[in-house]
C-alpha cells in the first residue's frame, strides 16, 4: 500500500497530465491507458485499507486450546503413504503463501488439520484425490 500510494499513484497522475498536454482526449490512447492504471491503483489501495481496517491480530501462542490445531498455529504432518514430512503453517486467505508452507485456513489440507492434535490421523480430500496424513506436532510460534 505504501508503494502505491508513494510511487504509483504520482506516477499516473503525471502520466495523465503529459497525456492531457497533447491535446484532444478522445483520440488519445496514452491518456485512456493512464486514467485505466489509475483506477486499478485507486482501487487496490481501497482493498487494502478495507482489509488493514478489519484485520485482527492473533497471537497463537496466547491462545488455550490444548495442542489441537488452529488458525495460527504451524503443523507438521507426515504423509502415510509416502512418509513424506510436511510444516505447514495455518494463516488467513490473503497471507497464504505455499512457497513459504503458509496454507490458507480454507484450503483443504487446514480444514483437515483444524481442531485435530499430535497423534491424529487426517483424511484430506483434494482434487488429486483423497490423501491420509498423520499430525506429527503442534506448534504455536
Amino acid at each position: 500500500m505504501h508503494r502505491l500510494k508513494t510511487v504509483e499513484r504520482p506516477e499516473v497522475i503525471n502520466a495523465i497530465a503529459e497525456a492531457r498536454a497533447q491535446g484532444d482526449l478522445s483520440e488519445n490512447a496514452e491518456y485512456d491507458a493512464a486514467r485505466e492504471r489509475q483506477g486499478f491503483i485507486e482501487g487496490r489501495i481501497q482493498e487494502l485499507e478495507s482489509t488493514l481496517s478489519n484485520a485482527q491480530i492473533i497471537n497463537p501462542a496466547e491462545l488455550d486450546v490444548s495442542g489441537q490445531a488452529v488458525f495460527g498455529a504451524t503443523v507438521e504432518i507426515e504423509d502415510l503413504e509416502s512418509g513424506e514430512r510436511l510444516t505447514y503453517q495455518i494463516v488467513g486467505d490473503l497471507e497464504a503463501d505455499i512457497r513459504a508452507n503458509m496454507i490458507s485456513v480454507s484450503s483443504p489440507v487446514a480444514r483437515a488439520l483444524i481442531g485435530k492434535s499430535e497423534g491424529d490421523v487426517v483424511e484430506v480430500r483434494a482434487p488429486a484425490g483423497v490423501r491420509e496424513y498423520e499430525v506429527c506436532s503442534v506448534s504455536y510460534e
